[in-house]
């Protein structure tokens, strides 16, 4: 498990990423095409039928007219519904209402292989319409191809009908997914957006405390300074003085405050690894509730450092299927220790010897009084990590 190649990651990435948003307007497409292409098996028998010959030079030329108009309407109807701006509620009605007339004058005017257009209505009525139109205009899409049925093929009819009220209300659940699958996303986009405002106003609210008393009162006495300096120098480099303490304090305020913003915390880490795992296609085994009682800040932020190495090489260098992440604590020679260990089954990367992220990571362990060890296991790769924690009181069970 090394730092190095990335093209490990990009020829395990799939061509269409399940689950995920498009990342351009060319895989949104391509999204769009491999969906919709799906249902167009049922143009096979209208088309076979044109080719045959069974119907005159004008029957044929209206029949293709029919058809590339009705596959136009239907292609337009569903690519616009899946984009950004779909189309408005009496236009949807209009194209689906265009299609059923064009479906049921093709397949009264050449026959019952033209019957398999009702399909493609049922799918849009599923599609496009809201749930209390859908439920209602999918069983008369039924109804019609019934009517129809009855004047060309009765029992090719029966035989659709299934078919039709199947895939419409299926194409309803699948609407109705999508459509969660939208909201989900927005409302994730919202929280990360107030998680992030709030930190902001945390971060105003710490700033607020820790420099605004300072900062009045470097200017009261640097004006007071100014207004004794003519008479009373003494006084005033006394003031001056009193300056450069509460500078100095205020300076020390600041820095701690940002080694505390910088500082990870390991349950947000481990929040994190679920994530990372998941979205790579990792199956994760991880703690949900790290024990942490009596383990110092300096000792967390070290193991919370070293689980971020670890899921990072993991998810970049690894090619593993699965991960397991365990948090104990143990008794050593040495004293009570806490012990994070990260295994995977994964090749561990080039083997060409330990990259940076390791190297960095074994200092900064070592300066929090712990170790490192990492290698290869029988099938996979393991990293542990150990700092030691407070009295043998404080050791609990695994987590």
């Amino acid at each position: 498990m090394t730092d190095d190649h990335l093209c490990e990651e990009a020829r395990r990435e799939p061509l269409i990423p399940l689950g995920q948003a498009p990342r351009n307007r060319r895989e949104l497409w391509r999204r769009k095409a491999l969906w919709i292409g799906v249902w167009l098996v049922f143009l096979s028998s209208p088309v076979h039928d044109l080719i045959s010959g069974d119907h005159t030079t004008g029957g044929t030329i209206a029949g293709w007219l029919g058809l590339a108009v009705f596959v136009a309407l239907y292609l337009s109807l569903l690519f616009r519904d899946m984009g950004e701006r779909p189309y408005p509620s009496r236009l949807v009605g209009a194209l689906i209402g265009s299609m059923a007339v064009l479906a049921t004058v093709l397949g009264l005017a050449l026959g019952s292989d033209w019957l398999g257009l009702y399909c493609y209505v049922s799918v849009a009525c599923g599609m496009v319409l809201p749930l209390r139109w859908a439920f209602w205009t999918i069983p008369a899409t039924g109804v019609m191809l019934l009517l129809v049925g009855l004047r060309t093929d009765e029992d090719e009819a029966l035989n659709l009908l299934i078919l039709v009220l199947l895939i419409g209300f299926a194409m309803t659940g699948v609407s109705q997914l999508v459509r969660t699958t939208v909201e989900l996303r927005k409302a994730r986009a919202t929280v990360a957006q107030l998680a992030a405002n709030e930190e902001r106003l945390r971060l105003a609210r710490d700033l607020h405390d820790l420099l605004g008393h300072s900062l009045s009162l470097i200017t009261l006495k640097s004006e007071l300074a100014g207004r004794m300096l003519p008479d009373h120098p003494d006084k005033a480099a006394q003031q001056v003085a009193d300056i450069e303490q509460v500078s100095r304090q205020a300076l020390v305020d600041v820095r701690e405050a940002v080694t505390g913003y910088r500082r990870p915390r390991l349950a947000a880490e481990l929040a994190g690894a679920q994530v990372a795992l998941t979205a790579a296609g990792i199956v994760a085994r991880i703690p949900a509730e790290p024990d942490l009682d009596g383990v110092p800040e300096g000792t967390e932020s070290a193991l919370a450092w070293a689980l971020r190495e670890a899921i990072t090489n993991v998810v970049r260098h690894s090619g593993a299927a699965r991960c397991t992440v365990d948090l104990v604590r143990r008794q050593t020679l040495d004293g009570p220790a806490l012990e994070l260990s990260v295994e995977d089954d994964g090749s561990g990367g080039t083997g060409k010897g330990p990259g940076n992220g390791l190297t960095g990571l074994t200092e900064r362990l070592e300066k929090a009084g712990g170790t490192l060890e990492a290698g290869r296991v029988k099938r996979g790769f393991r990293l542990t990590a150990r700092v030691p924690v407070g009295p043998v009181a404080d050791v609990g069970s695994r987590s």
